[in-house]
């Protein structure tokens, strides 16, 4: 086949199409919901990214933004024969317009009869945090501890953050108010594991009931060790959700199931980033990405031949979330569909019925163009 294009230097070639038909098609559910994608247009951009930026960290190196009508076709192109949705946001980088992003990002998907969520930034006010959340579509916010303030040198300046200094309690209450959605990227080097994120994590939980809380990535539990230290710590509360966002060892799959079961993660891609092609490979709580193109951070090359073999990052994190269910005799349809659509429809119908009633137009209202 000759490949089809997909979002910056990546296409879709043979070898993916021969994972899915191998490895997916089968498997996955007919319905598929995202419950973790970015887009933006590019004129959104305040600043270019810097050469030191770029070099500092192997996500700033593909930090270019797909604008919705490129999501929509890569969509396409990867999950064929699929009724798919999702809920996206925007860029936690200051070095875009973030007013701007969140309301192309609303319209895009209010259109397309997705849902998004509005990045925020902590100093914002309850009526401008209230605002967003009333827009059509709009079922909660994206926090981020980079979005505390702009740092052209280093994203990880507010690494070590409090998720209050990002999530601050303002915030929240509105957020509580609303019954809307978070999905939370924890700080901290330790990750979910850090003492104080499971703390501040279950004071969310306490003080503000009516959140629907999604813990991204699962926690940024990429490696066994750390999803072993975590993700137990949270077995007994049933009503935290976690998304699968961009973890890609089965390992930590399995550690997720084994502890929190079908009904509590929901799948998620991080895209468009996981458009990424090659692999990931392990190293107790470290991990090194394996590509064929030649940036910064891939100066440890495969063989050509081994190369040749990748697939999309995306369709290693599927394969993953296979090989973990599988290996758990998580085998019934209906715990798959779980993992792939209900749990996230479950929340987002949750939403959207409380918004409806409190007279709000949540339900996205799809373009009759398009049709």
């Amino acid at each position: 086949m000759n490949p089809t294009p997909l979002y910056f230097v990546w296409d879709y070639n043979e070898v993916d199409c021969g994972f899915w038909a191998e490895h997916l098609e089968d498997w996955l559910p007919r319905r598929m919901l995202d419950a973790h994608t970015h887009i933006m247009d590019a004129r959104f951009r305040l600043q270019p990214m810097t050469e030191t930026m770029r070099r500092q960290y192997w996500v700033n190196e593909m930090l270019e933004p797909i604008d919705a009508p490129t999501a929509e076709r890569c969509y396409r192109t990867v999950f064929p024969n699929r009724e798919l949705t999702c809920v996206a946001f925007g860029l936690p980088d200051l070095d875009f317009d973030l007013e701007g992003g969140n309301t192309y990002v609303q319209q895009e998907c209010a259109r397309r009869g997705w849902y998004s969520l509005a990045m925020i930034q902590p100093q914002w006010s309850q009526d401008k945090v209230a605002a967003l959340l009333d827009a059509p579509g709009v079922i909660g916010v994206k926090p981020y501890y980079s979005l505390i303030s702009l740092d052209r040198e280093t994203r990880d300046r507010h690494l070590e953050a409090s998720i209050f200094e990002f999530l601050p309690h303002h915030v929240l209450e509105v957020v509580n108010d609303r019954h809307a959605c978070v999905t939370l990227h924890v700080p901290k080097a330790a990750r979910l594991g850090h003492p104080d994120n499971v703390r501040e994590i279950r004071e969310i939980r306490r003080r503000y009931p009516n959140i629907a809380l999604v813990i991204a990535h699962l926690g940024r539990c990429y490696t066994e060790p750390h999803a072993l230290e975590a993700l137990p710590q949270f077995a007994d509360d049933p009503g935290l959700f976690f998304d699968s966002s961009a973890v890609l060892n089965p390992a930590c799959h399995r550690v997720a199931l084994q502890h929190l079961g079908p009904r509590r993660v929901l799948y998620g891609s991080d895209n468009p980033i996981m458009y990424l092609r090659g692999r990931r490979q392990y190293r107790e709580r470290t991990y090194i990405n394996r590509t064929n193109y030649p940036f910064h951070f891939n100066h440890d090359r495969e063989p050509p031949e081994v190369e040749a073999g990748y697939t999309l990052f995306m369709y290693e994190d599927l394969g993953a979330i296979k090989q973990a269910c599988t290996e758990l005799g998580i085998v019934a349809r209906e715990e798959i569909e779980m993992i792939f659509h209900s749990n996230a429809a479950g929340l987002i119908a949750g939403i959207v019925a409380r918004k409806q009633r409190a007279g709000n137009s949540l339900q996205p209202q799809m373009d009759t163009d398009r049709k």
